[in-house]
């Protein structure tokens, strides 16, 4: 915990699920958190709860695919808090379906969101970190990249893009300045998976995946403690990957 205190991190699609559940956790630790979303309302209420609590929170209107927005979501947290030293990239789309569905516009949008958004992050904060001689990103992937089903072909290959392109810098970065981090969560019982859920077409699909994730999905908390894990360990040590499924997944 000690490691947490008084770091600063900067986290996308904050204003629900994982996002929210991590920057809840982190400035109860002592983190000064930015958090950037596209749903400013939700944001706001996060950092009124989190600042009446004792915390230190600031919001930043985030859409993820505009590269000028990850670079405000990093300028607001140097001016306010002096610097940055982590940015958790957990904003993601999923449109599931089969290839043959032809659902480019789907793609594209998982693509811009998924990767893009990803990559946009890395090109505002790197800079940042190399100049202050520290940071680490941490980016939420996903075990559909792990486990490869019918349905999630695209949306898992835009998770692996991530993952290869992660371990690329990893291994770019050995000189002790930049630290990476990939978590895979499994199923997570937030309103990701209902939006999933609402976007396929297969009603019957959609109602086994709801009804999965009502059963078996873990609360988003969880996934925030394996974020905190790697965030707190010192600065010599890089957790590369964490992979957290609820017990009874297959």
């Amino acid at each position: 915990m000690a490691e947490i205190l008084d770091k600063v991190v900067a986290i996308t699609g904050a204003s629900s699920g994982i996002g929210e559940a991590t920057a809840r956790l982190l400035a109860a630790r002592g983190a000064a958190v930015v958090l950037g979303a596209r749903r400013t309302d939700r944001l706001d209420q996060i950092a009124r709860d989190i600042v009446d609590g004792g915390g230190r929170a600031e919001v930043c209107a985030t859409d993820v695919t505009r590269r000028e927005d990850l670079e405000g979501l990093v300028r607001l947290a140097v001016q306010r808090f002096g610097r940055l030293d982590v940015l958790v990239n957990n904003a993601g789309i999923a449109r599931l379906g089969p290839v043959d569905d032809l659902d480019v516009e789907g793609w594209s949008a998982m693509i811009d969101v998924n990767v893009g958004g990803v990559l946009n992050g890395i090109a505002a904060a790197v800079p940042v970190f190399r100049s202050q001689g520290h940071g680490h990103l941490v980016t939420t992937l996903s075990t559909s990249g792990l486990k490869i089903t019918p349905t999630q072909a695209i949306y898992a290959g835009t998770k692996n893009a991530v993952r290869t392109l992660l371990e690329g810098l990893r291994q770019e970065s050995t000189d002790g300045v930049l630290r990476t981090t990939s978590i895979s969560p499994g199923m997570v019982r937030t309103e990701f998976s209902d939006l999933v859920a609402q976007s396929w077409s297969d009603r019957d699909a959609a109602n086994a995946l709801t009804a999965a994730v009502a059963e078996l999905g873990m609360e988003p908390d969880a996934v925030a403690r394996a974020i905190a894990f790697a965030i707190e360990q010192p600065d010599d040590v890089e957790v590369g990957d964490i992979t957290i499924r609820p017990t009874r997944q297959g």
